[in-house]
């Protein structure tokens, strides 16, 4: 059964919103996606204690640990469809600005990559993975934003490097985090109006994205792209220019920081 959660924080106005809190949970996402087809229409954070199927982008996998956040973000918007992948970008500074919140101070190279990773460095500590549907009411979504993040531990074996906020002198709870998340992407939400605000989400995306001129590579899927980053387009699209300096607008790919790989051997 849902409950209702009071966030209470001295430098922010009181929060209630609701949780419902799993021991344990496949995904986050698919039971989310379970309590919209019998009628919830949010918001309602679904959060697990333990994940065993937990997905990323393309369907990754990723590893379960106890102590970390695993959490599903529940809400029916009438907004347009074509405008419901923005909340890879808006998730993605709402949990730099929760950690920031839950370590009470500024952490250290804590930044956000294109299009849904939040990293510490070059390691990543949480990950994004939007999901929508029609909802079957005119122009009614179904959405469904997982946020996980590394709070007391992180993965092996990624081929890619990946850090959790413990190691960073940042100790919080997965409820407490709960608590700056739901703060954090009520208000982005808020702002962003079903897109109408996303110039404000992707001023905010910026300042903590890379700089230009960052050395990346990107794979579509269908090509490897090399290159230098450049902006997001008003979209929320990645620019780049790419080896021969032409400028690629792209909406799909996984993003390598191609320092980080060169650095690391990989």
């Amino acid at each position: 059964m849902p409950r209702m959660l009071a966030l209470t924080d001295p430098s922010r106005p009181p929060l209630a919103f609701r949780s419902e809190i799993l021991e344990e949970a496949g995904s986050t996402n698919t039971e989310a996606f379970k309590r919209a087809a019998v009628g919830e229409a949010g918001p309602l954070w679904i959060m697990a204690r333990l994940q065993t199927q937990g997905r990323g982008r393309s369907g990754r996998q990723w590893a379960p640990a106890p102590g970390n956040l695993y959490a599903s973000l529940l809400q029916r918007l009438a907004c347009p469809l074509a405008v419901v992948h923005q909340l890879s970008l808006l998730a993605g500074v709402a949990t730099v600005e929760a950690i920031t919140a839950a370590a009470g101070r500024p952490v250290p190279r804590l930044r956000l990559k294109w299009p849904n990773d939040v990293l510490i460095g070059d390691a990543k500590c949480a990950g994004i993975l939007p999901e929508s549907q029609m909802g079957g009411k005119g122009s009614e979504v179904i959405v469904v934003v997982g946020i996980g993040i590394n709070l007391a531990s992180h993965p092996e074996g990624l081929g890619r490097a990946a850090t959790h906020l413990a190691s960073h002198g940042v100790a919080v709870s997965p409820e407490a985090m709960l608590g700056h998340l739901a703060y954090a992407m009520q208000h982005w939400l808020g702002l962003w109006n079903c897109g109408a605000g996303f110039p404000d989400v992707r001023k905010a995306w910026l300042q903590h994205g890379g700089a230009a001129g960052e050395s990346i590579a990107v794979d579509t899927g269908r090509e490897r792209v090399a290159g230098r980053f450049l902006d997001l387009d008003t979209d929320g699209a990645l620019l780049m220019a790419d080896a021969d300096g032409r400028t690629r607008k792209l909406t799909f790919g996984d993003v390598t920081l191609t320092h980080a790989a060169a650095k690391d051997g990989r």
